[in-house]
């Protein structure tokens, strides 16, 4: 059975007292997570802090972006061996965020998820659609495109090591959803797709929903077959409402 997965992705959010306030709520609770995974992806700058937080917890904690370079005249990059020196687990690959603000290719999250997997790390791999492109009857199709290219980078069988993380675009912090359905749909079409090239890693890839999933919609998100967890923006950011979304994955 796959294990589900609750990443809190805080984004460009934080503050040294706020991150205190906001794990130590998180740890109050987290005895109540029987069977899910947790994990908070924070900002490169309070990896330190919210590593020496977390260390002994069964809280994870990792990144939220990476380079794909190992060291060198790159202002402003972090290297995957700089978060491996704090102990990260995971780090988010191709958000939504850096494709359209930052033009982020497919071939260059590609790219990302190989050298996060070679540091030993475990990339959560996001996809998804615009409004438009839902709207055009295209969604397969992106998801397809965005996932193939790790594929034709590291083959199929890479995908056993990672999360994809599947976001709606058009989802993500609007406060608009995908209705349960629409999101199994599209998950469920992920597992299909990948199981016509390896059926062990269609079926044990952990595939999360990362539309805008909240304490409100959480648990009858999580109830669909295929949505093994979220990657949860603004509700991460509260205690309560982010140990609710975790307690509705335990399994």
């Amino acid at each position: 059975m796959r294990k589900p997965l609750i990443a809190g992705n805080w984004k460009m959010n934080g503050s040294v007292a706020g991150n205190k306030s906001l794990l130590d709520g998180i740890l109050a609770g987290i005895g109540a997570v029987k069977t899910a995974g947790v994990a908070v992806c924070v900002p490169y700058i309070y990896i330190p802090e919210v590593a020496a937080r977390l260390q002994g917890t069964s809280v994870a904690w990792g990144a939220q972006n990476v380079s794909t370079e190992a060291k060198g005249a790159f202002t402003g990059e972090i290297a995957t061996s700089m978060l491996v020196d704090f102990h990260c687990q995971y780090v988010i690959v191709g958000h939504s965020e850096r494709r359209t603000l930052y033009g982020e290719t497919d071939t260059l999250v590609a790219t990302k998820y190989g050298v996060v997997r070679a540091a030993g790390m475990t990339p959560i791999l996001c996809v998804g659609e615009t409004l438009q492109e839902r709207e055009q009857g295209i969604t397969e199709q992106v998801v397809a495109r965005q996932i193939n290219a790790v594929i034709q980078a590291h083959g199929v069988a890479s995908l056993a090591k990672g999360v994809i993380a599947y976001e709606p675009v058009w989802a993500i912090g609007t406060g608009k959803t995908a209705s349960p359905q629409q999101a199994q749909d599209v998950h469920a079409y992920i597992r299909s797709m990948l199981a016509k090239q390896d059926k062990t890693v269609a079926e044990g890839v952990v595939i999360q929903y990362g539309g805008s999933m909240n304490a409100q919609n959480a648990a009858e998100l999580l109830a669909m077959p295929d949505i093994d967890g979220g990657l949860i923006g603004g509700a991460s950011l509260k205690a309560e409402d982010f140990l609710t979304i975790c307690k509705a994955a335990n399994r």
